[in-house]
């Protein structure tokens, strides 16, 4: 059973929430929260596996609440419209984000990703979002990392781009295994946690640029 947790000030978006996943067998709404704060209060006496984290709440947004959570898995919920903060809460630990308009097989689907240990990046969102707000965000410097390999770079540069392992491993025609261990040393390297930091590491180290397009 998938334990979750529901954060956001909106009591009616909760309740829509919880009613999508109360139909899953597999999966459990164990506590709620309207901001930040109290997220993380309940999380000090609560078991949760995945939190779905609002971003715009009073007391505490969720980025700031991202930052503090430990141990369960972080799955942003967003109006893109309005927070171009689901950037910076990736870089601050959450294993993905959606928009809150998103299906609900893909909510269901995005949770059960999540607790597996994978991370979500919708690949549309993402461009979306990066290409209206990743020049005016200011960043950190980029993690320096050791020198990776020719074939390294390309599972960095293709993960970034939002591809599956299962997509990369056909598009350079090996094994999917052997695209995870290309993956896991890339995370070593560059000491990041996830797929979705790759994807804010490659846009912030240059690598990738609002076109698209490697940067030669």
């Amino acid at each position: 059973m998938i334990r979750v947790m529901l954060v956001d000030d909106q009591e009616l978006l909760r309740a829509g929430f919880r009613m999508v996943l109360a139909a899953q067998p597999d999966i459990e709404v164990v506590a709620e929260a309207g901001d930040g704060l109290s997220a993380l209060e309940n999380l000090k006496t609560t078991e949760v596996d995945v939190v779905l984290m609002d971003v715009r709440m009073p007391n505490m947004d969720g980025v700031e609440a991202t930052r503090h959570v430990n141990g369960p898995k972080v799955l942003i919920l967003t109006t893109f419209d309005l927070d171009e903060y689901a950037f910076a809460a990736v870089k601050a630990g959450a294993a993905g984000f959606l928009l809150k308009d998103v299906p609900p097989a893909d909510l269901v689907s995005a949770i059960r990703v999540v607790h597996a240990g994978d991370a979500v990046v919708s690949p549309s969102t993402l461009r979306r979002m990066l290409d209206r707000f990743a020049t005016q965000l200011p960043t950190d410097e980029p993690v320096p990392g050791a020198d990776l390999t020719p074939r390294e770079r390309e599972v960095l540069l293709m993960v970034a781009r939002g591809r599956s392992n299962a997509e990369i491993a056909s598009g350079l025609e090996v094994a999917e295994a052997t695209v995870k261990t290309h993956l896991g040393r890339v995370l070593a390297k560059l000491g990041l946690r996830d797929r979705a930091q790759v994807v804010v590491y490659a846009y912030e180290a240059g690598l990738i640029v609002p076109s698209h397009r490697p940067k030669v």
